[in-house]
């Protein structure tokens, strides 16, 4: 597989929310960061995109643009617009994603967005007076990982069937 078959295997996954696929696009020890969440290693990366795509409302995603930079590094732009659960507001997020691949695997995946933006969209005027803060952002960010970690802890404390 192509790097380019792998971001497209991952983003057509991502449009259709099957975060299963998605992860099978990464190596065992991925890394990845954005804006919300900061830097996420391995089973945090997979548990992530498990949370948003099973937790999205009204989901839709487009990518385009995919850009090999060198036999390693791939570009992608992908832009998502869903309901944020938080407030029940539309959120269009513009992205651009840089990944590294290693033997048909992401072994490093970082998604740039204008945070102030998403702000806005998702928490309205409030984003919109203060957005551009140190300080929302970082209480934006404590609080995806603290949503990040209590969908982890619940996942592990679940029962398991086997059938």
């Amino acid at each position: 597989m192509t790097n380019k078959q792998v971001v497209e295997k991952f983003y057509e996954a991502f449009s259709r929310r099957d975060f299963e696929t998605m992860n099978s696009c990464y190596a065992d020890d991925i890394v990845f960061s954005d804006p919300v969440f900061g830097f996420l290693r391995a089973d945090e990366v997979r548990a992530m995109w498990e949370m948003l795509c099973t937790n999205a409302r009204d989901f839709g995603l487009t990518f385009d643009e995919i850009t090999e930079i060198d036999h390693e590094y791939i570009t992608c732009k992908w832009v998502a617009s869903y309901t944020f659960t938080a407030t029940g507001r539309k959120v269009v997020n513009r992205a651009k994603a840089f990944m590294k691949i290693d033997n048909g695997q992401i072994i490093e995946h970082s998604d740039g967005f204008k945070m102030s933006t998403w702000l806005e969209q998702a928490f309205g005027l409030t984003g919109k007076l203060f957005g551009w803060t140190n300080f929302m952002k970082r209480k934006v960010h404590k609080r995806a990982r603290k949503n990040l970690e209590a969908f982890m802890n619940n996942k592990q404390a679940a029962p398991q069937i086997e059938g």
